[in-house]
């Protein structure tokens, strides 16, 4: 769009509606995550696993959220 001197707010509708789809995406995956890797991790008694799967959610939480 730029390449094509589209007006400056088209440009930035479209990235916004970009933005919208991809936080759409992360949000399904999340859950997706949560219902199956994480619910296992959770089911076991290894501790640190446990501790890994707590942080890496946060993390990608953190992320998300900046």
């Amino acid at each position: 769009m730029i390449e094509k001197d589209e007006y400056c707010i088209n440009i930035m509708q479209q990235n916004l509606a970009v933005i919208g789809l991809l936080k759409s995406a992360h949000q399904m995956l999340m859950e997706g995550h949560l219902n199956s890797c994480f619910m296992r991790a959770m089911e076991t008694s290894n501790k640190k696993r446990k501790q890994e799967m707590v942080g890496e959610i946060l993390k990608v939480s953190k992320i998300a959220n900046k």
